[in-house]
């Protein structure tokens, strides 16, 4: 095979990825272009009483004497049209139509002496929800006509509209993931769409400790924060490259020291010849009982300049003088390894429960049929036991990374970010999501904050999918079944 033939047949990452892209982009369209047609459909085949629904809500409904959802369709219509017209005023800042203009301005007063200055924050944040429940208006629109149209197609078949009532009993039947599934849907919506759309917008703003809301507008400026980011000049690009890359490190050494560790002390715990299973398990998951910060606190007091173990390591001899071993370190690397060793206490007894539960339920039958055919202890454990603890904790140990990457009460607790960079505010222990805590609150630095927090979800987005749909927990579910 040549190497033209070779590269054909085995794209490059980016090539596949790019293929990726393209194939869910078309897809994308693909299920958009449906919807129109599907939309279209409705209106062209549908009755006297759906055509209308698409003006006036429920009025299909209503017409075939399903009083309570049409009532109900059209109730929500007028609320959302006075919602729109009225645009209610909080804190001197208005919703509705109002808002979405004040959205693209983020405020036109400046303020003076007698007049306070627009809050752009809270107009972009009214805007934001104000386009949230426009959305939620639309899915609730398409629900009228979809439930029209479906009342169509029963009197067509000859069949009764389904009353309220039996609506209402559907919904603890064959439509009980519908009630079960719509407030956790409504959930994320408020609590995950609508922020994270706000924190993205904010990245497009000059949000900073110079321009705070409410005593200076706030402007538009495109992709200014995230050229001060990626640009390579400047005290936020210098250091950005530092901070990514000890976070990468970080969460790499962090996930498979307590991994490995953890799957090791589980298999020794496990042998048969140990004794008092129990008591060795308890106590190493003590740390587990114990809330994390104040571990995390005790082990900083422990190892303080004046602590005991400094005291304890003087007297044996093996240091000269007490050592600084976290934040005030003279070295970056004492600090980091140091917080890896207290990672370690905090993290293996995770990974040794679970494995632990997994040693117990590996399938007897496959050991029976390995020493049939003549393998040994070692040929089983490396052959067995080891792809199964391997296929079953893969997903956990996608998770260890991604949540270690954004691990911040160890780094914040431990050492706060330092020991310092000279003229730079993110430490040499400082992870992403470390800085970007201290670029917001410490130093007001909002918008620059909401750059590093995009490019960390992307991170930690895009590894999580690549890294599951390569495991075998994802291509072979049933494999151990």
């Amino acid at each position: 095979m040549n190497k033209n033939t070779q590269e054909t047949k085995h794209p490059s990452f980016i090539n596949r990825l790019f293929q990726s892209l393209s194939q869910s982009l078309k897809k994308g369209f693909s299920r958009l272009g449906k919807s129109f047609q599907r939309f279209y459909d409705r209106f062209r085949d549908g009755s006297t009483g759906t055509k209308v629904s698409h003006l006036v809500m429920g009025f299909g409904n209503l017409t075939r004497k399903q009083y309570a959802k049409g009532i109900l369709y059209l109730g929500l219509q007028i609320i959302f049209i006075f919602f729109m017209v009225s645009s209610p005023v909080v804190n001197s800042t208005p919703f509705g139509w109002k808002s979405l203009g004040n959205m693209i301005t983020l405020g036109t007063e400046a303020g003076d002496l007698f007049n306070p200055t627009d809050n752009s924050m809270l107009m972009l944040l009214f805007g934001v929800v104000t386009v949230g429940i426009i959305a939620v208006f639309i899915i609730v629109y398409l629900s009228n006509i979809k439930s029209s149209y479906a009342t169509d197609l029963r009197l067509r078949k000859g069949k009764e509209p389904t009353t309220f009532k039996e609506d209402i009993a559907s919904l603890f039947d064959s439509r009980f993931h519908v009630l079960m599934l719509t407030p956790a849907m409504i959930g994320v919506l408020i609590f995950t769409v609508l922020p994270t759309i706000f924190m993205i917008l904010i990245a497009f703003t000059n949000f900073d400790s110079d321009h705070i809301p409410g005593q200076h507008l706030i402007d538009w400026v495109g992709f200014a924060n995230f050229a001060a980011v990626f640009s390579g000049t400047g005290e936020i690009a210098v250091r950005f490259v530092p901070v990514l890359t000890w976070t990468l490190t970080w969460a790499f050494f962090a996930t498979f020291t307590n991994y490995i560790a953890g799957i090791l002390l589980a298999l020794l715990i496990n042998r048969k010849q140990i004794k008092f299973k129990k008591m060795w398990r308890t106590i190493f998951i003590l740390t587990i009982a114990l809330p994390q910060f104040i571990s995390l606190l005790a082990m900083r007091n422990l190892l303080s300049l004046y602590g005991p173990i400094n005291s304890a390591l003087v007297n044996m001899g093996i240091l000269e003088a007490p050592i600084e071993f976290l934040g005030l370190a003279t070295s970056a690397t004492t600090a980091r390894i140091t917080i890896l060793v207290i990672n370690l206490w905090v993290g293996i007894p995770y990974t040794m429960l679970m494995t632990s539960g997994i040693l117990m339920n590996v399938p007897a039958d496959l050991y029976e049929a390995a020493q049939i055919d003549g393998a040994t202890r070692r040929q089983a454990f490396f052959n067995i036991t080891v792809p199964y603890i391997l296929f079953v904790t893969a997903p956990y140990l996608i998770t260890s990374f991604i949540g270690n990457i954004t691990s911040f009460n160890i780094i914040f607790l431990l050492t706060g970010g330092d020991p310092v960079v000279p003229g730079y505010k993110a430490g040499q222990t400082d992870l992403l999501v470390t800085w970007l805590y201290s670029l917001t609150i410490e130093e007001s630095d909002v918008s620059i904050g909401s750059v590093i927090a995009i490019f960390t979800f992307i991170l930690t987005a895009t590894a999580t999918l690549i890294s599951y749909r390569r495991s075998k927990s994802y291509k072979e579910e049933d494999a151990f079944q």
